[in-house]
């Protein structure tokens, strides 16, 4: 399962739709549009849909998910987008697609026209395999699976890398001083390119006003020009911001340049830096630099999972590298990035990777490995006595005065007590408001306080005219004093249709003094 929930586009998706999420990217000028791929391959798209970036045929926002039919089965492996926007992808296949903005002729098909729906993108590129796409505003390069750079769409800065500053329609290869060279990694700030080199060298093209090539000027390139004050430095990855580029060496340090308004580059200041400057990050191993060209945002991970930002960081400027409690630089990006979109393209490992809570949730009451079963109501339930003593106190006393591998359960039903040892696997309860007072009752009786609330707020949410009075009784007995509460002023909200009902009619003496004399003092027989 991908963890999108950070990103407020996929709220309205439900719990058994989200879990079937392998891989996602949230784009566009206000993080309103998403695509997403589910464990079955199948391909979807949600949002505002300007200039038809979700590839759904139209023109029309949808807050619901529609699938897109041409990408299902395409399995992709790269995804980038511009700020139109329009969005570019790489099959396994290194076949390539795109679709939505192309006012720069961006989707590389020879014309101008918005692109509605995927379409592949062939010229020069039929008999290559395509590895890696990346986009910047209106621009859009592909590397090769032999190492090759090609390029299309908007050149006033020599993005594009052809010697001139004339848009180019259809994909070209970038050749110039990347002949005969191999290139392993590629990415675009809003108006230029980069691309790092198998030998760890690094180069730049385009727009190159705030230093973002690293080249020690300010004058844009129309070609690729070797950044050569990181000569003998071994590059490894890049990233670009809007207007700033960060390295990753292969010795784990990270060097930075170009425009630094928002402390974007971590130098501890916010002058622009037309060379590069290596980063101080307290010694420790960089494995990932992170940036996307919509943003002034920067993020980094350590060798030992550490996050770092710095940077435009929801409206403050940040300009040292922060330590974060996150454990991905994507979190980064959807909890202080402006627009709150992804840097790349989420993607979770198509293994069968369970996390610790997974793994716990899947063995309860599975027989296979469990050491201890409670016998209730003639019925088996498995379970770990680790897991219950380091998560039960009422557990860890009991299972340290006895050996037993069974014990037998007559205070309370199968169905309550199944529920509260799965609560203890999963920390959620799932049960109809009325099972949940037979749970509050054993909440209240092992004083497990967060479970008695949870039981509580479950009730709430099912209250009825025909329950009101049942729960009410309930609450009162177990003295969850906020839940009697909040059933006495529904009753009294709806006074003529609960004393209508059976259980009114059925209500203990005591109770039903107590009532009456309690809603009295409401007001609820006024007039």
């Amino acid at each position: 399962m991908l963890d999108v929930g950070k990103w407020p586009v996929f709220a309205l998706l439900p719990p058994e739709e989200l879990r079937l999420i392998r891989q996602a990217c949230v784009f566009g000028s206000a993080a309103n549009e998403a695509l997403y791929v589910t464990v079955n391959d199948e391909v979807f798209a949600l949002g505002t849909n300007c200039s038809g970036c979700l590839g759904l045929g139209d023109l029309q926002s949808t807050i619901e998910p529609r699938r897109i039919d041409i990408l299902c089965g395409k399995k992709i492996v790269s995804l980038s987008y511009g700020t139109g926007p329009h969005v570019v992808i790489a099959t396994a296949d290194g076949e390539v697609f795109a679709w939505g903005h192309n006012g720069y002729s961006q989707l590389g098909n020879g014309t101008t026209n918005h692109g509605l729906t995927p379409a592949l993108v062939s010229t020069n590129l039929i008999s290559k395999r395509v590895t890696e796409v990346a986009c910047g505003s209106h621009h859009t390069i592909a590397l090769t699976s032999d190492g090759e750079v090609y390029a299309w769409g908007y050149n006033n800065s020599g993005q594009v890398g052809s010697g001139s500053t004339a848009n180019q329609p259809t994909p070209r290869r970038v050749s110039s001083c990347l002949q005969n060279k191999v290139v392993v990694n590629i990415a675009c700030g809003q108006l230029c390119s980069m691309a790092v080199l198998d030998n760890g060298e690094i180069y730049g093209w385009g727009y190159n006003c705030n230093g973002q090539l690293g080249l020690g000027n300010n004058g844009n390139q129309q070609t690729p020009c070797r950044i050569a004050a990181l000569q003998g430095v071994n590059i490894v990855q890049v990233a670009c911001g809007y207007a700033h580029t960060l390295t990753l060496t292969d010795e784990g340090f990270v060097y930075a340049w170009g425009a630094n308004s928002y402390g974007q580059l971590g130098t501890g200041n916010k002058s622009n830096q037309a060379l590069p400057i290596l980063i101080n990050t307290d010694k420790e191993r960089m494995v990932e630099v992170a940036a996307c060209h919509t943003s002034h945002t920067s993020a980094a991970k350590t060798q030992s999972g550490q996050v770092l930002m710095w940077g435009q960081c929801r409206g403050q400027a940040v300009s040292s590298p922060h330590l974060t409690h996150f454990s991905s630089t994507d979190d980064v990006f959807a909890c202080f990035a402006t627009p709150a979109v992804t840097w790349h393209l989420l993607s979770v490992d198509g293994d069968d990777y369970l996390t610790v809570a997974q793994s716990l949730k899947k063995e309860f009451d599975s027989p296979e490995i469990s050491d201890l079963k409670f016998l209730v109501d003639g019925k088996c339930i498995y379970v770990h006595k680790a897991l219950l003593k380091i998560r039960c106190e009422h557990f860890r006393t009991l299972l340290n005065e006895t050996d037993e591998d069974v014990i037998e359960i007559h205070q309370f039903s199968y169905l309550v007590y199944k529920a509260f040892l799965e609560y203890l696997y999963t920390d959620n309860i799932n049960l109809p408001p009325e099972d949940a007072i037979g749970l509050l009752d054993l909440a209240t009786f092992y004083r497990e306080m967060r479970l008695k609330r949870l039981c509580q707020e479950t009730i709430k949410r099912g209250i009825s005219e025909e329950n009101a009075i049942t729960l009410l009784s309930a609450a009162v007995k177990y003295e969850a004093r906020d839940l009697e509460e909040f059933c006495f002023k529904f009753c009294v909200n709806h006074l003529t249709a609960v004393t209508q009902t059976q259980a009114f009619a059925d209500m203990d003496h005591d109770l039903l003094k107590n009532f009456i004399s309690k809603a009295s003092r409401y007001g609820a027989f006024k007039n």
